[in-house]
């Protein structure tokens, strides 16, 4: 069985990933719940990730927290999309550039 990852945006400062869990868990069984954080600061972000254990859970949850205020925000709920490719740097040597 295939879990599903989901983008959970407009988040509270405040929510932590278990609390972020803890909600989903009304929509059903949920694999990991983690909110992004600034690598330096270690603030949120404002955004997150929940994996489903299902794609019926899943779409519960879209459904059922799509818009929904958590902790005073309306946050969004969709599909996440997979990670975009990272331009390489530098030329085809693995070099900064021609610096001749």
């Amino acid at each position: 069985m295939a879990t599903v990852k989901l983008y959970v945006g407009n988040l509270p400062w405040s929510v932590t990933s278990d609390a972020l869990g803890q909600k989903f868990s009304e929509a059903g069984t949920v694999i990991s719940a983690q909110v992004i954080t600034d690598r330096y600061s270690g603030r949120s972000r404002g955004f997150g990730f929940v994996e489903m254990a299902t794609k019926e859970e899943a779409d519960k949850a879209i459904e059922m927290l799509n818009g929904q205020d958590f902790e005073g925000r309306q946050i969004v709920v969709n599909l996440a999309r997979p990670p975009r490719e990272k331009p390489s740097r530098g030329n085809d040597r693995g070099g900064w550039g021609d610096r001749r």
